[in-house]
């Protein structure tokens, strides 16, 4: 059996990566900012704000909704939609450091 390379590194670095993958596409970082700037759950409006199917946004959301950014509770026949505090919080958590660490190297050194 091979062994993967991702167990070469820190827990931090892994989970870092899996959020970092989870933000990179600009549909997930719209949906993100709809979700903050209303402030409350929403389910049908996140398909009529962004200009992609409705299967396409689904499968957006269940790839927030997989690595812990966004949260949804069923009501009825919809689910609506929210982020995930805890999910925030670790997003903090994990790149303030990360970017607090690089920025002195952009500004001290040139390429």
């Amino acid at each position: 059996m091979a062994i993967t390379k991702a167990k070469l590194f820190e827990t931090n670095q892994k989970r870092t990566a899996e959020l970092m993958k989870a933000l990179g596409h600009p549909a997930r970082i719209a949906i993100i900012e709809l979700l903050a700037e209303r402030e409350t759950c929403i389910c049908g409006d996140i398909t009529d704000e962004l200009p992609l199917a409705q299967s396409t946004v689904s499968q957006h959301l269940k790839a927030l909704k997989s690595a812990g950014i966004i949260k949804g509770e069923i009501d009825g026949v919809r689910v609506c939609y929210c982020l995930d505090e805890e999910g925030v919080r670790e997003m903090d958590e994990l790149f303030t450091p990360l970017v607090k660490q690089i920025k002195p190297a952009t500004e001290e050194k040139s390429c």
